[in-house]
């Protein structure tokens, strides 16, 4: 075996122990790339060091800060609750709203921050009569498609990632493939665990207001917009302007220097708020891109890349070599953190793309939807909390149902988007 597959071997072998040994695999994998850089391929430490993605770690860390300000302000939990009040208790609306809020806090710096909803929307579901699998799939599939926003891990890792390999892919893209594939999921979702019977029934007969059965009796926040919510509701509405009206015109937004100098002038105006947001940052996940990404420059440097390109070439047929691909992309992210897959597999997709035969912007884009719409599974974060935050009674259920959605998106998910996504945008 040459020393580039070996090297291959090696990143395998890091998620593996990392994943048993419940170890942060961005430490393995930058103590991997030292060792494989040094001693296998080489190169100079310099050289490793310089693979780091600096670019994407600011880009983390400027918009985790900057949304973990507005969640310490008070600005995301006043904006969750005011959308509550609206729904009062049309029970047929409450998986919907659910989603699309769910989606909203996941899009606001990370993709996990909408495990939020869970505690929230599954105990509402019992007492609305709302089968929780409905309930569960609403929460996940929000979760899914607003971590693929611009602004969330799941879409800065995927196009940052793309952009660092010569892929040209505007931020919008995965957005919007990833909000259609769960909406349609969701749509599934309805038919299959209960919502005809809601759509019967217009609700439980319920008269409270959804926002009287979310809040604890207890609670004594006051709610009201203050003059920092409306100013942090003012960057995020600006933010979100400028990265759709950039990526229109075929400009490259720089997102985290946007949300950095967002977050200092927030910052000035209640500086007791930056110490708590610095918590926010989520420097788990920087590492963990850092780690990975350092590592796969590693395998460049040794041509590890392009031997996987002359692989992929014998084997004349790089449709089917994108299928297999998504499909392992969804099968790891069942057990392993997606970003790390994001992060990994969208480097090792760059031969299938040199081929011609797949735009990589649409393979790229599938790999990264692919990848999450496994987290449901409970052998994920995602799922596993959501199994957590439903009634005792029905736990065994949601478990059991979970694994089988989860596990069925590993085909379904890569079929259905290289049927609509990467086949015909080849055409």
């Amino acid at each position: 075996m040459t020393a580039d597959l070996v090297a291959i071997a090696i990143l395998v072998v890091v998620f593996a122990v990392a994943a048993i040994r419940k170890v942060h695999l961005g430490v393995v994998a930058l103590a991997a790339a030292t060792g494989v850089g040094l001693w296998l391929a080489d190169l100079p430490l310099d050289d490793i060091i310089a693979g780091f993605p600096v670019g994407i770690f600011l880009l983390l860390v400027g918009v985790t800060y900057f949304f973990g300000i507005a969640q310490v302000n008070g600005t995301i939990d006043t904006l969750v609750e005011k959308a509550l009040q609206k729904v009062g208790t049309q029970a047929v609306l409450i998986p919907f709203v659910f989603f699309f809020l769910t989606m909203g806090v996941s899009a606001m710096g990370s993709a996990l921050a909408g495990l939020v909803m869970a505690p929230v929307g599954m105990p509402l579901a019992r007492r609305f009569r709302i089968d929780p699998m409905l309930m569960a799939l609403a929460i996940g599939c929000g979760l899914s498609a607003g971590g693929f926003a611009p602004t969330s891990l799941f879409g800065i890792v995927t196009y940052g990632t793309a952009r660092d390999n010569g892929i040209a892919l505007s931020p919008v893209v995965p957005f919007a493939v990833a909000l259609v594939v769960n909406l349609l999921l969701l749509g599934l979702a309805f038919l299959l665990f209960g919502g005809r019977a809601l759509l019967r029934s217009r609700g439980p007969g319920a008269r409270q207001r959804l926002v009287e059965e979310s809040v604890p009796d207890d609670a004594t926040t006051d709610r009201r917009l203050a003059p920092i919510h409306w100013v942090t509701i003012a960057f995020m509405v600006l933010l979100v302007a400028v990265v759709v009206v950039l990526s229109l015109t075929g400009h490259e937004p720089e997102i985290g220097t946007l949300c950095f100098a967002f977050a200092a002038v927030l910052a000035l105006l209640r500086p007791l708020d930056t110490k708590r947001a610095i918590a926010q940052v989520d420097w788990s996940t920087a590492l963990l891109v850092g780690g990975i990404v350092t590592y796969i420059g590693v395998l460049r440097s040794m041509g590890a890349l392009d031997t996987l390109g002359e692989l992929a070439a014998r084997v004349h047929a790089p449709l089917v070599g994108a299928v297999l691909i998504l499909m392992v992309g969804a099968l790891m992210s069942a057990f392993v953190s997606t970003t790390g897959i994001l992060a990994s597999l969208v480097p090792l997709a760059i031969p299938i793309v040199a081929s011609g035969a797949v735009p990589g912007w649409a393979l790229i884009a599938a790999l990264g939807v692919c990848s999450s719409l496994v987290d449901v599974s409970p052998f994920s974060t995602v799922g596993a909390t959501l199994t957590a935050t439903s009634d005792a009674d029905d736990r065994a259920r949601v478990t059991r149902l979970l694994t089988r959605w989860g596990m069925s998106m590993v085909v379904i998910g890569p079929v259905l988007l290289m049927l609509t996504l990467v086949v015909p945008a080849g055409m």
